[in-house]
This record gives structure tokens, C-alpha cells and sequence, in this order.
């Protein structure tokens, strides 16, 4: 079988790592080189040097060919992967035996010695591919994902034939699921090819909830509504609202980092991309995880309509929200929508200011969750320092510590999180 007759994964195709190493593999097991030998050699060191390029921007070690099978395996987006990603058993013979000629051929190409490259043509290239070790940290995959791929290489080199191949390949979707979505926690929201696309965040912020000092009655909410929502119960959509520096952006951040492991994802959305909101819940329909879809300074002013995008989005458009999405916003305003004082002037026109009052209220309202994030008084001010310093190991007497900290936010911003956050940043860089 050759790969152009793959049917399930013919994805597989479109990868040109995947194309060039069958060819340099089928053209040394069947003697098919053709050209000038310096040629070959020059082929083959490019396809060594691609697949050090492509450890160095995951983080892997260890045999490179088994890791990039490995890799380009957890991304390909399929029937037969979705399926096995949706955890839905058993899958209909046909597509079982569609997908087990295309591992017969996965199987073998996995399993080929690449270390014969460099005794068919002479070189030294690939033998320290098999045992590669790679010194460089890279976020392009999250910690646990780069061991989650790597336990699945190790688990495919100790199959015998394709259908344990098969079956080890496809409890890893069911665990991890398929695609960017298996493979990233974050995504932003792209329109540049004309319709909506979701694009992998790779470096994310490291913040957990516990990160952020006090705020314990807001964070408790905001878990537990998160956390019916990862459980299939019912949950609310959730406005996190309040003055600038209080913690909102991080508690939405340290939401994902809290319970990526357990299925959640989020697909950051900016105002001006309101209108792609259909499209974008559509790519999230029927797939396994549960995702927030999280508007950052959310607010509209009184001109504008693009906020009824999200009211029919959220409620009462005719097509239902996936049951798998959520909507999280976070605002310096309550009611999201600026009003005017001529919108509650009294007159004849009365009842049509009321209409209009009642609207622009009723997008905030369609949050079934609000959570109210304020300014910490100086009491509240002042333990935020010092947990802080505590945190990072500032050796200052407190008196001193907190008459420094009071004189940094008159002048930076205001009783904040933020800004005791900023004080705290300012000290550290002043010890070195």
C-alpha cells in the first residue's frame, strides 16, 4: 500500500515531513534513489535538519520519527478520530476496516529503522535521531501534552501489528481527544481568510486562581459555576464586573489554567468580532470539550449595536446555544451598554425611554452569573502587599514596606490589585 491510498488519514498527505520521510524510507528499504549520490545526501540531511526544527519548536527527545508520527497522529482531525475523540463505541465496521488498512501502512512507517539512512548513503544524520536529546524548553505544547505524546510513541513502539497500533492510537483520543483542541488549551479568533478560524494561543499566561489575593467569595462562584459546567450540569454565562486592577482578566486566566486538565478550553474573543459569534459556536458544537468563550473590557457605547450579536447569541436567536459553550465577559461596567442622561429625561416620550433604558439593561441581565470585583479599601490594600512580598521574598520591615506601598499607588493607579502587584515588581527590580 502506498500513502496515497490512505483513506481515513488523508490529511497525512498535506504534511510534507510525513511525504518526504515516507519517500526517503520507501526509496532505501526498495533501492528506488535516482540522481547523483551528493543529491540524495542533501535530501536526506534536509529531512534530518526538519525534524530537529520540529523537536526544537515542541520540546521532544528521544526517537524524532516516533515522536513527529506521534504528533501529526494527535492532530488529524477525521472521522474515525472524532468518533473515537466523542467516545462513541462501537464504530461501524466499515469505517473500523477503512482505518485499519490506513494503519497498516502508519504501523510499518512507524516501525522503519531510520538509522539505515545513514548506512544506505553514507552519512551521519539520523542514527542520533533515534536517541535525540533535546536541551531547549519551548511553550509551543503545554507540559503535560509534550508527556502525553511521548508516553503515546513509547506505547506505539511496543505493537506488534496494526490493530494494536490501532487501538493504542485510539485510547489516546479517547483521553486526550484530537486536533488543536486536544492539543491547546487557548485560542484567538481569526477572519482573515473571510470566514471565521480559530487559532491556537501557544504561550499562556501562568496564573492560577490562588495567584490572586483575596476576592475569595468571587472566586469561589466563579469555580463553582465552572465546575458545574465541566460536569454537564447546568451553568450560567458569567460577568465579571468592577474598576480596573481588580483581578477580573486573571481569574478568567487562572480559570483555564485551573481546569485545562479537565476538558475546559477558551477562545478569546474581541469586541469588534462580536458579529463572527454564529460562526464561532458552530466550530465548537459537537466536539467533547467544554469551552468558555471570553470577551476581555467588554462595554459598547450608546451608538453602537453590536451588542445584540450576543443577545441572540446568548438567548433567544432561533438556534440554541451548543450546551458545551459558555460565555465569560469581563467589565469596568455593570450594565455593559453607556447610557445618557437623555435616555432617562422624562417627557412625552416616556414610555419609549423606557424601551429603551430596558434594552440596553438587558444584555447585562442575560448573564445569569454577575460577580462584582471591587477596589480593595486600604485595610484590604495593605494585606495585598504583604502577601505579595511574602510571595516573592521582599525582606522589608512591614512599617516600611507598607508607608513605601501607599506613597507607589498615589501616584500609580489608585488602590488596586494591579498596583500592589506593580509595587511589588518595582522592589524586585530594585534588589537586583
Amino acid at each position: 500500500m502506498q500513502i496515497e491510498e490512505l483513506r481515513i488519514y488523508r490529511n497525512l498527505l498535506k504534511q510534507p515531513l510525513f511525504t518526504d520521510m515516507n519517500s526517503l524510507l520507501s526509496a532505501v528499504k526498495d533501492g528506488g534513489f535516482t540522481g547523483e549520490m551528493p543529491d540524495r545526501r542533501s535530501f536526506a540531511a534536509k529531512l534530518a535538519g526538519d525534524l530537529m526544527a520540529f523537536a526544537a519548536a515542541y520540546g521532544f527527545s528521544g526517537n524524532l520519527w516516533h515522536a513527529c508520527l506521534a504528533f501529526l497522529l494527535a492532530e488529524d482531525e477525521n472521522a474515525w478520530s472524532l468518533s473515537k475523540e466523542l467516545r462513541r463505541d462501537p464504530v461501524s465496521d466499515t469505517l473500523d476496516q477503512a482505518v485499519l488498512s490506513d494503519f497498516e501502512l502508519l504501523s510499518s512507517l512507524f516501525h522503519s529503522d531510520i538509522g539505515v539512512i545513514d548506512q544506505v548513503l553514507q552519512i551521519d544524520c539520523f542514527v542520533m535521531l533515534k536517541d535525540y536529546v533535546n536541551r531547549t524548553s519551548h511553550e509551543s505544547l503545554t507540559l503535560p501534552m509534550r508527556e502525553a505524546l511521548r508516553d503515546l510513541a513509547t506505547d506505539l513502539e511496543e505493537t506488534s501489528d496494526a490493530e494494536e497500533f490501532r487501538d493504542r492510537v485510539a485510547e489516546f483520543y479517547k483521553t486526550y481527544g484530537v486536533g488543536m483542541f486536544g492539543l491547546h488549551n487557548a485560542f484567538r479568533v481569526s477572519s482573515d481568510a473571510g470566514k471565521a478560524e480559530l487559532l491556537p494561543i501557544r504561550h499562556i499566561a501562568q496564573i492560577r486562581l490562588d495567584d490572586l489575593v483575596g476576592y475569595e467569595l468571587q472566586k469561589q462562584k466563579l469555580r463553582e459555576n465552572t465546575e458545574a459546567f465541566l460536569k454537564g450540569r447546568a451553568a450560567n454565562n458569567c460577568l465579571l464586573f468592577g474598576p480596573a486592577g481588580t483581578g477580573k482578566s486573571s481569574s478568567i486566566k487562572g480559570i483555564l489554567n485551573e481546569y485545562a486538565g479537565s476538558g475546559l478550553r477558551i477562545v478569546e474573543l474581541f469586541r469588534h468580532q462580536i458579529r463572527l459569534l454564529p460562526e464561532i459556536t458552530e466550530l465548537l458544537r459537537n466536539r467533547r470539550y467544554r469551552f468558555i468563550i471570553y470577551m476581555d473590557d467588554l462595554s459598547f457605547e450608546d451608538f453602537e449595536t453590536d451588542y445584540k450579536y450576543l443577545k441572540a447569541v446568548i438567548e433567544g436567536g432561533l438556534e440554541s446555544r451548543p450546551e458545551n459553550v459558555l460565555i465569560y465577559a469581563t467589565s469596568n461596567r455593570r450594565h455593559l451598554i453607556r447610557e445618557s442622561f437623555k435616555d432617562r429625561e422624562e417627557g412625552e416620550n416616556d414610555l419609549h425611554r423606557n424601551d429603551t433604558v430596558q434594552e440596553k439593561l438587558s444584555l447585562a441581565y442575560r448573564f445569569g452569573v454577575s460577580i462584582y470585583f471591587g477596589s480593595p479599601d486600604k485595610k484590604e490594600f495593605n494585606h495585598i502587599v504583604k502577601e505579595l512580598a511574602a510571595r516573592y521574598n521582599i525582606r522589608m520591615n512591614e512599617q516600611t514596606l507598607l508607608l513605601k506601598a501607599n506613597q507607589w499607588e498615589l501616584s500609580h493607579g489608585g488602590l488596586s490589585g494591579r498596583t500592589a502587584q506593580a509595587f511589588i515588581d518595582y522592589l524586585r527590580g530594585s534588589e537586583g
